[in-house]
């Protein structure tokens, strides 16, 4: 079958495509732009890239048109595609009917957390020797790919369980279409301003993914998260298992985690029968440790050990792009994460700061996603860098309010910056006469290249 793919640039485009390919399909695809690393990654798959959107490119006619959830009415090969009653379909759609539904799939959904939960139960089951299929918005360091079919026996399939729409004429969340037999939910914020109008309406969509649990299905998250409580309250028809910190002296119940280093590069994971593992990792952060529990649980429900889990992840290499380190040098570490929503730049500040204590943590902040866009989320983005000594604002183009109050409402010394090369010169100014500093970089695109250029400064003056 010659599958075209719409969009297929995006990471969850970009994966599917390179799943279908390993189906056996003849597989092509065209995006606004066409540009590393995903289109290497596709080109290397062997699949033919057209930069636009010409419809020439469906002239022959594919045998299916899977449209990416970018695309809209207007877009030139969407009219032809309608005007010509191509057949067509979602990304979500195809990947449930065509792979998930004959696999046993195990989901991981939430406001934060998803990519490396996912990414670390992937790692986990493979070390188990279960050779899970998964599908992972970015790229596992473990794996060195964003997706794979699965190749074990059990047939056990691991996805990022995404809360956006599907596609133009299917405004449900994508994660309905998976058939989950085993769900995390991490937590649950207001998000994606653009297509929620409120928290209410993503738990409706959450509330929907609950009801396609099978019966015989298992859902994990938190005890203490009270919009996820409000989900499962709405109906639940399947096992649940929640988990908690361990209250100091107490025994406890249930799956729980015990902090053993303040930074939690070290803790303990307790499950139900009161058997305990250790993990002792190079990640850090509180939210680290609860994706981590989450995992482990997940895990156990197709068989793995707490042990054998807990080994696996004390050997978890991370997440490209999550506080991945970019650069380093006797004073200066730089990291680039994908933070961007308030809780999740304040985790990531936080988790940062506990890791290197008194050493110099400069924040820098891109507010590229949709809803920072629309300022939806400013009244709570100046606490999220209270962490940090510094915090540098980039007021790109497409954001047009008023992020200098945002700034002015810090608790450490901000700055605003509406040039690269402005930010850049901050950047390395913040860095003179400090004997350890530590910038992390955070923005969930490209960010104009400032990484790269912020790298290549530090390189030439070391």
């Amino acid at each position: 079958m010659h599958i075209h793919i719409l969009g297929i640039c995006g990471t969850f485009m970009g994966s599917l495509a390179q799943l279908a390919k390993q189906l056996g399909h003849q597989v092509s695809g065209s995006d606004a732009n066409v540009y590393p690393p995903m289109s290497t990654q596709l080109e290397l798959a062997g699949i033919e890239l057209i930069e636009g959107f010409d419809p020439q490119q469906l002239q022959p006619a594919p045998d299916l048109i899977i449209v990416g959830n970018a695309m809209s009415r207007g877009n030139p090969c969407v009219e032809y595609m309608l005007d010509n009653a191509l057949a067509y379909t979602s990304g979500p759609q195809w990947l449930g009917d065509n792979i998930l539904r004959d696999q046993y799939v195990l989901s991981v959904s939430g406001t934060h957390g998803k990519t490396t939960t996912s990414s670390m139960l992937a790692a986990i089951l493979e070390y188990a020797g279960l050779q899970p299929g998964f599908l992972i918005g970015g790229v596992p360091l473990d794996f060195g790919l964003s997706a794979r079919l699965s190749a074990g026996s059990g047939g056990y399939f691991v996805v990022e369980a995404d809360e956006y729409d599907s596609a133009f004429f299917d405004k449900r969340s994508k994660f309905v279409h998976y058939h989950s037999n085993t769900l995390i939910m991490n937590n649950l914020e207001f998000d994606h301003g653009d297509i929620f109008d409120d928290l209410a309406a993503i738990q409706r969509q959450f509330h929907h993914l609950v009801r396609t649990l099978p019966s015989t299905g298992q859902l994990i998250y938190p005890a203490n998260e009270a919009n996820l409580q409000q989900v499962v309250e709405q109906g639940c028809w399947s096992h649940t298992e929640t988990f908690r910190e361990q209250s100091n002296g107490a025994q406890g119940s249930g799956w729980r985690y015990k902090l053993l280093a303040a930074d939690g590069s070290r803790f303990e994971i307790i499950d139900p029968n009161n058997h305990s593992a250790l993990i002792s990792w190079q990640h850090s952060g509180r939210h680290n440790v609860l994706n981590a529990i989450a995992a482990v649980i997940a895990a156990s429900t197709v068989g793995v050990s707490l042990d054998r889990a807990c080994q696996a992840l004390s050997q978890f290499v991370g997440v490209k792009r999550r506080m991945e380190v970019i650069y380093q040098d006797d004073r200066v570490t730089v990291y680039d994460d994908f933070a961007h929503h308030p809780t999740a730049i304040a985790t990531t500040v936080d988790g940062l700061r506990a890791k290197v204590g008194a050493d110099q943590v400069v924040a820098i902040v891109e507010p590229r996603s949709a809803t920072m866009k629309m300022g939806l989320h400013k009244a709570v983005l100046s606490e999220a860098v209270a962490a940090a000594d510094r915090a540098l604002w980039y007021r790109g183009p497409a954001v047009n309010w008023d992020l200098q109050s945002v700034a002015s409402a810090c608790t450490v010394p901000a700055i605003v910056c509406e040039q690269i090369d402005q930010l850049l010169a901050s950047t390395l100014k913040q860095l003179e006469g400090a004997e350890k500093s530590h910038v992390v970089v955070m923005s969930n695109g490209g960010f104009e290249g400032f990484h790269q250029r912020l790298v290549a400064a530090l390189k030439a003056r070391a």
